[in-house]
């Protein structure tokens, strides 16, 4: 299958600000965070995007990926009942086709050997697999309650790559240990969700359904729909070579901003500032003034 539209979630109440923050790139560029998920996005390959964002709000996400050299198109979620919502909500953009899927609450920055990005390894492998496939990151059990997770058996150890055979949204260490089980990883850690998934059609119809069962007050979520998935086709989770960085954590803001500026070309200038900056913190802390 081939990878040609995507869509990025910034409908959530905690989305509202964080993808129109300013951040310096890599490169030294003043860009919004939405602007470098689309940079993201289009690095696979992917010319066409969407954004879901809340009613009347797409004038002001407009600006910020005015610079990217994609097709954007807003869609307005209508109601807020939850991220699974969120993504059926762009199920007449994607109709019968597969998307990569990101939240833009995200930045995220390769540790890939060949430099390739964090999107394009994971539309590598849907596209080889053609079935859908999860992005991951080794987690400890101390942080499962901010991510869903997985478990499964090992697919394909020279690519990371798992089967997934069942699906938590923020489970309990107690949880996990019951059901998310993966052979090979360390004592205490489970596969989480990376924030980026490349799904096929068959999960809208999934989400559907779910949306059809809803109670008055009920939000739909993904996982859900993904853990339905291992019961009717192949899925698969990729082990991602790079990290990823929630802005929405306590300084998640300045620590994204790190890790982004230190992945550029201006990495050693921009260590040679942090260390200045943290002598500085020391002398003032042991009462001893800086030599200029």
């Amino acid at each position: 299958m081939g990878i040609r539209k995507a869509v990025i979630t910034a409908a959530g109440e905690r989305q509202r600000h964080l993808p129109l923050q300013t951040m310096v790139d890599g490169q030294g560029r003043n860009r919004k965070v939405l602007g470098l998920l689309a940079d993201e996005v289009t690095s696979a390959g992917i010319e066409a995007i969407a954004i879901v964002v809340r009613p009347g709000a797409a004038e002001l996400y407009r600006d910020a990926v005015d610079d990217v050299s994609a097709e954007i198109t807003f869609i307005e979620q209508k109601e807020p009942r939850g991220y699974g919502h969120a993504v059926l909500s762009a199920a007449d953009y994607v109709k019968d086709d597969s998307f990569l899927l990101m939240v833009s609450d995200h930045v995220y920055v390769s540790d890939d050997p060949n430099e390739e990005t964090c999107a394009h390894q994971l539309v590598r492998i849907a596209e080889e697999e053609d079935c859908v496939v999860s992005s991951v990151q080794s987690t400890h059990e101390g942080r499962l309650s901010n991510f869903g997770a997985v478990g499964g058996t090992l697919f394909d150890a020279s690519r990371d790559l798992y089967e997934v055979n069942s699906v938590s949204e923020k489970p309990t260490p107690t949880e996990a240990e019951q059901s998310l089980m993966t052979p090979g990883l360390r004592h205490g850690f489970y596969l989480t969700f990376f924030g980026m998934h490349v799904l096929q059609p068959s999960v809208m119809s999934l989400l559907e359904e779910g949306a059809r069962a809803l109670g008055p007050n009920d939000q739909l979520d993904l996982s859900s729909a993904l853990q339905k998935l291992t019961k009717r086709g192949r899925y698969l989770a990729q082990v991602m070579k790079g990290r990823r960085y929630d802005l929405d954590f306590r300084h998640g803001l300045l620590i994204g901003q790190l890790a982004v500026s230190l992945s550029g070309q201006y990495r050693d200038e921009v260590l040679s500032m942090i260390t200045d900056l943290l002598a500085r913190n020391v002398q003032r802390d042991s009462g001893n003034q800086p030599v200029i």
